[in-house]
């Protein structure tokens, strides 16, 4: 058996590796029988010469057996799904989507991740609601199913084990961006939920990963690839990432608006990327005959109330206790009566009268980034109160000192520099037609 540096060596030299060769190097990291510098080495050679398809398939493959995959009951067979995104601003998605898939018949078994740079997590929009616990065990997740049919929880300790080492020593190594490393960390925690159909939602844009629309292509086309070869039904949709998504950018600030969507009253570019994921699901698993068959019943779910109604039971299995669920799902509820409301509101003014072309969702991201709402290290605390409300919609006509933007805070306070590239992030222009339509959905890929 080849040993360690030999493989690294071996990439290095522009080898490929094959499936034996990478089974011991991931049962490697996977048992801690690698040095640091080893991993390190091994990611650099990947992310300098990259992977033929047949090694990412393996790799994907290894990383997802490293630990355990999950196993359902079989009357479930045909009706788990769950999606990923590569990422966003004001992307709660999540929240909307997975009752809704349960109020549609599926079981979404939706393991999520936590803040990464300027993009906010799932887990930590739903820990701003009082009790609500992401920690839960492969046999609670069952019960949880069983009962809800979705729950939105957090990596366990025994799946995937090789990526949470991989994962963590990517960043350190600067091998972040790595197509195979990528894909493998995706694909390899979706493989081992037991997915029927996997939906993903690759973004490009100012204020994704994926600056441009081909690169973020290529990344989908080789996700739907691994998801395939796995044996999970892949599709990927493109979808603009540029401005907000929504009008509410902060964890429990979305936490509102994920709960206004589900009683009705969502934005449209928030129920487009929901009703296309979903409708998409629903046609993989054959629950719709199509694609616009499957928008119509998430559609449904969501104005109808059924996928609140699950979001509901969702949070009391998740620990939120059942008076505070019931109140943040009432009609007319007073959010911060349960939610935390940061300690300080300031409002910005449109500099002058126009149209709203554009608001830069990076720059609003980064600067809600620094004033707490997100984590500068991994496990570090996040204020889930900051955050920012967007007052004006894409194509509004506005005043000149019309308030634009809510931005709540504690501290630190905004700086003047801050404050300043909030304004810079506005654009506004002089006649209606500057403003562009405003669908985020580019492309479906499937294979």
């Amino acid at each position: 058996m080849a040993s360690i540096p030999d493989l690294i060596k071996k990439k290095r030299d522009g080898g490929a590796l094959s499936d034996e060769e990478i089974r011991t190097f991931v049962h490697a990291v996977a048992t801690d029988a690698i040095e640091e510098s080893q991993i390190g080495a091994m990611l650099m050679a990947i992310w300098l010469k990259g992977m033929v398809q047949e090694e990412i398939e393996t790799l994907t493959r290894e990383m997802m057996s490293s630990g355990e995959v999950m196993s359902w009951p079989e009357e479930w067979a045909g009706l788990m799904v769950d999606k990923h995104s590569t990422g966003g601003v004001g992307d709660k998605v999540s929240l909307v989507l997975a009752p809704a898939l349960a109020a549609c018949g599926c079981k979404v078994p939706m393991i999520s991740g936590r803040g990464l740079a300027h993009t906010g997590g799932t887990l930590d929009k739903l820990e701003s609601i009082p009790g609500f616990n992401v920690h839960q065990s492969a046999a609670q997740i069952l019960v949880i199913l069983r009962s809800v049919g979705c729950c939105i929880v957090g990596q366990t300790e025994t799946l995937v084990p090789a990526d949470r080492v991989l994962y963590a020593r990517r960043d350190t190594t600067s091998t972040v961006d790595s197509l195979p490393l990528i894909a493998g960390s995706i694909i390899s925690k979706k493989g081992a939920e037991s997915l029927s159909a996997l939906v993903l939602d690759v973004k490009f844009g100012l204020a994704a990963l994926y600056k441009d629309l081909d690169g973020a292509k290529e990344l989908a086309q080789l996700l739907v690839k691994v998801g395939n070869a796995l044996g999970v039904r892949t599709a990927a949709l493109l979808s603009r990432m540029d401005a907000p998504i929504g009008r509410y950018v902060g964890n429990s600030l979305e936490v509102i608006e994920s709960l206004e969507t589900l009683k009705g009253r969502g934005p449209d570019d928030l129920m487009e990327l929901v009703t296309t994921l979903g409708g998409l699901l629903l046609e993989m698993t054959g629950l719709a005959s199509d694609l616009s068959e499957g928008r119509r019943q998430i559609s449904d779910a969501v104005i109808g109330g059924a996928a609140l109604s699950k979001f509901q039971a969702m949070m009391q299995a998740q620990g939120v206790a059942n008076e505070t669920a019931r109140s943040l799902c009432s009609a007319h509820t007073d959010y911060y009566g349960v939610l935390r409301r940061s300690e300080h509101q300031m409002e910005l003014k449109t500099p002058a009268d126009g149209v709203v072309v554009d608001v830069a969702g990076l720059t609003l991201a980064e600067v809600l980034h620094k004033l707490g709402a997100g984590r500068s290290s991994v496990g570090g605390p996040v204020n889930h109160s900051v955050g920012a409300e967007l007052l004006v919609s894409l194509g509004q006509r506005v005043k000149k000192g019309e308030s634009w933007l809510r931005l709540h805070y504690e501290v630190p306070v905004p700086s003047p520099d801050q404050i300043n590239r909030l304004q810079s992030g506005l654009t506004l222009g002089s006649r209606d037609h500057d403003t562009p339509t405003r669908t985020l959905v580019e492309e479906l890929l499937f294979q």
